[in-house]
């Protein structure tokens, strides 16, 4: 008969304390993604799960390390002192767990996990969905939050559980990594309508009497055309027929006829290439818009973060211009 293999007690706490890590880690998890999203129910969404579960995660955690890690009403949540410290250790600890695990798969590492990335509407739906399948078709371990919003800051990615986002704007945000991939050039455009009762315009002056659209994100009652050869600048105000936050939105007033507009030329140029819009004072446009790929500062990022920051950098240039 086989006797049993003895442990030597080092050897038992260790195998004890790694029977339980896994389990430890997922709530750890859990209460820091409590934290940050500021209620149960943000965590829940953000975690994939339902907010019963995250509840009784919680309860297990403070169960656990026999201390009360929140103190909960009907309309707050509020962080005790051992919840503070708690937090502190626990995502320090998840840090340097990943970057634990990074490092011994180091290569090999296969990016995995859910990623939550924010774009612009337009912008997401029209020229970044094929990168995107393109990043998902070489990691298939990886699940994207596709989150579409057309605001140029997101106030706190941390709370929101956001990973990265595309804006395209100057940035407000100094607290964030920001990686500047491409410049989208700028058109005053219009539908052929708006030309049948007026002189073709020459010059940006031109168009001080013509009816205009604005897109409000960049520009609404006036807007700084430059003259490409020469640098000249031209300041235009107006009081706009339509004023909205959608660049699709804008594109569809436009090509109604209702005025004239300034958009970004990767979405107008079919339009302008068909004959339904036409574009204006060629020779001048307003300032290029900036894109940049955003992301909060770490001690660690994931290889699913840090893959499609490779892929975005390579593919948005192309799909500007293509």
């Amino acid at each position: 008969m086989t006797k049993p293999k003895l442990m030597h007690p080092d050897q038992a706490a260790t195998a004890s304390l790694m029977a339980g890590a896994g389990d430890r880690i997922e709530l750890m998890q859990t209460f820091v993604r409590i934290v940050e999203a500021g209620n149960l129910s943000a965590a829940a969404v953000q975690l994939g799960t339902t907010q019963p579960t995250v509840s009784r995660r919680l309860q297990s955690l403070e169960q656990f390390l026999g201390v009360r890690l929140l103190n909960r009403s009907t309309h707050s949540m509020r962080l005790t002192a051992d919840g503070e410290r708690c937090y502190e250790h626990a995502r320090n600890l998840l840090v340097n767990w990943a970057a634990f695990e990074s490092d011994l798969r180091g290569v090999t590492e296969e990016p995995e996990g859910l990623l939550r990335v924010v774009a612009p509407h337009a912008f997401g739906q029209q020229r970044l969905v094929k990168p995107l399948a393109d990043y998902l078709r070489l990691y298939p371990r990886v699940n994207v939050e596709w989150l579409l919003h057309d605001e140029t800051t997101l106030q706190d990615f941390i709370s929101a559980g956001i990973d990265c986002a595309i804006q395209i704007g100057e940035l407000t945000d100094t607290n964030l990594v920001a990686i500047k991939l491409a410049e989208v050039p700028r058109i005053v455009v219009a539908a052929p309508s708006i030309l049948a009762s007026r002189p073709m315009p020459q010059q940006a002056i031109d168009l001080a009497g013509f009816p205009w659209l604005s897109l409000r994100t960049f520009y609404r009652n006036e807007v700084f055309l430059r003259q490409m050869h020469t640098g000249e600048i031209q300041r235009l105000a107006f009081t706009p027929r339509i004023s909205t936050d959608n660049l699709y939105a804008l594109r569809t007033a436009t090509l109604e006829g209702l005025g004239v507009a300034i958009g970004s030329g990767w979405i107008l140029k079919d339009d302008i290439a068909s004959g339904r819009m036409v574009q204006l004072v060629p020779q001048w446009q307003a300032t290029p818009l900036p894109v940049h790929l955003v992301y909060p500062y770490a001690r660690f990022y994931p290889a699913r973060l840090r893959k499609f920051i490779e892929v975005i950098r390579a593919a948005v240039p192309t799909t500007l211009h293509g």
